[in-house]
């Protein structure tokens, strides 16, 4: 039986593991260690597409790896520390998921945590035919996490959703190596801190990922809002580019298929950036979504405080009642 040989994406970036063909539990944990730097037990580990979790302590330190019933060879496995025993602080608003526009995306203090019970799925997406291109463009829906930025563009240029680390540490490579480019005044944070922070899985991103991960792959990335249809582009000029859909506290991502029943895997996420009909039909597909109102207005939408049973209009009455309350849990209203 051939070495075993597994990729590593923890958050210091992508590194490759070999491991003999009666490596054990034991062993695959300390290559991890070792390659991540991250203490023994003090991370999780994720693999597959759709991603799942490989919970390394259901098996005995002993148990070879050819034995778990898993086919390691080849995988990627996602490392990712674990979070602290003492209660994490709240989700910022607004799951948000993000928001691409103004220069960082960030929604104020205190940071809230906001179910979106009332914003329409896209379980049913609409679709626009494109002739022209032999295909079709639909919608590819990314999770409703955290990480939905990290996914929509890793999707679109990768080819799958499980290099969220890897991107994190794109960014926070960036920001460390130009200090000038991100100072305090425009992370609103101490860099280092923002480092760390952005490296979390379950904190957010937003314009400032955006352009960074679209000047390091060399692409041009549109974000269409589907509330205004309004497009915000990040790294203009390049000659190809992709194109994510964003719904006010989340984002996914726009692809051409050859046949709506055909597999993602035969999408075509990048597009020519001199074709105008890929600007056209994606507008079209982002105004039927809006017909659907698959889109949270954080403005203007009412949202319920589940700690009180209040209910205030928009991300700024959450925000003030938050302030005056401590109050940080909503969802949105009926």
């Amino acid at each position: 039986m051939p070495d075993i040989r597994v990729r590593l994406r923890g958050p210091s970036g992508l590194s490759t593991a070999t491991l003999g063909e009666s490596a054990t539990v034991k062993d695959l944990r300390a290559q991890i260690t070792e390659k991540t730097g991250l203490p023994a037990y003090a991370y999780d580990v994720k693999y597959g597409y759709p991603v799942k979790p490989l919970s390394l302590e259901t098996f005995g330190e002993d148990q070879k790896l050819a034995e778990l019933g898993i086919k390691l060879h080849g995988e990627s496995l996602i490392i990712t520390a674990k979070e602290a025993p003492t209660p994490a602080p709240p989700t910022p608003l607004v799951t948000r998921n993000e928001a691409p526009v103004p220069s960082t995306g960030r929604p104020s203090s205190p940071k809230l945590s906001l179910s979106r019970s009332n914003r329409k799925s896209a379980d049913d997406p609409p679709e626009v035919p494109s002739p022209e291109h032999n295909g079709t463009f639909v919608l590819r829906v990314m999770p409703d996490d955290n990480s939905c930025l990290f996914r929509a563009v890793s999707t679109a240029l990768l080819g799958g959703e499980d290099a969220m680390t890897e991107l994190r540490s794109i960014v926070a490579e960036e920001i460390q190596n130009n200090p000038d480019e991100y100072p305090k005044v425009v992370l609103e944070k101490d860099p280092d801190d923002y480092c760390r922070w952005i490296k979390n899985e379950n904190s957010w991103g937003g314009a400032i990922e955006l352009s960074i991960l679209s000047k390091h792959f060399g692409v041009e990335i549109w974000t269409i809002d589907v509330q205004s249809l309004a497009p915000v582009r990040f790294n203009e000029g390049q000659s190809q580019r992709c194109i994510l859909v964003y719904s006010g506290i989340h984002y996914d991502t726009i692809a051409l298929t050859p046949a709506v029943t055909a597999s993602p895997d035969f999408d075509t996420k990048v597009f020519d950036a001199a074709d105008p009909l890929v600007e056209e039909r994606s507008l079209a597909l982002c105004k039927l979504l809006q017909g659907q109102h698959y889109y949270t207005d954080t403005a203007n939408f009412r949202i319920k405080c589940r700690q009180c049973g209040g209910t205030f209009t928009g991300e700024q009455g959450a925000t003030q009642h938050a302030e005056r309350t401590g109050h940080t849990d909503f969802q949105e209203a009926d």
